[in-house]
């Protein structure tokens, strides 16, 4: 397979990552390293790692989780924004950050985001592609993605009020990621 292919579908595949590092930019308030490297090394390392996950798991476990993957990931991105918006209509004596750099909400955004690598990576075995290449530019692309769309959704929360609106904002773009991965995957066909 050409680089060009193999880094066509890493970009496909990290734009849910740059979206939801930009919503992680907003909530952040003063963006560190620490936060740049968590997120970008867990959404690098997610999107390597399912295709891998996928190449090896052939037609067995890929056609069992294949119906499903897009609830899914939907599942996951509903949960994490309800919280946010909920988080965001809080009082201050209840509001607390929560880190969208760590912990469970970090696992469950890696999860969400990188879970169509799993068919990427069965139909590279489909296709008798070698794994290596492909999960080095895909965990690459994701991580550079991930950077830029944090530092890009930083640039614009500068206050506490601005922090609030990022939230309910970011809330509501995992939402609408969530219904996108359904559309994508022509569930609302199946009710029209």
């Amino acid at each position: 397979m050409e680089f060009i292919t193999i880094f066509l579908i890493a970009l496909a595949l990290a734009m849910d990552a740059f979206a939801v590092a930009v919503t992680a930019g907003l909530q952040i308030e003063e963006l560190n390293i620490r936060h740049v490297f968590r997120l970008s090394w867990h959404f690098g390392l997610f999107q390597a790692l399912m295709p891998v996950i996928g190449w090896y798991s052939g037609v067995t476990v890929v056609s069992l989780i294949e119906q499903y993957d897009h609830w899914i990931a939907f599942l996951l991105l509903l949960w994490v924004g309800h919280g946010m918006i909920r988080e965001a209509f809080a009082d201050d004596n209840e509001r607390r950050f929560t880190d969208p750099t760590r912990g469970k909400r970090l696992v469950m955004l890696s999860i969400a985001t990188s879970i169509d690598a799993l068919a990427v990576g069965f139909s590279l075995a489909a296709l008798k592609v070698s794994i290596v290449m492909p999960v080095i530019i895909i965990g690459l692309v994701a991580l550079i993605c991930t950077v830029i769309g944090l530092f890009v959704g930083n640039r614009f929360s500068s206050s506490t009020r601005t922090g609030v609106w990022a939230e309910i904002v970011g809330g509501v773009v995992l939402i609408v990621i969530g219904i996108k991965v359904l559309y994508e995957h022509n569930v609302f066909s199946q009710f029209i």
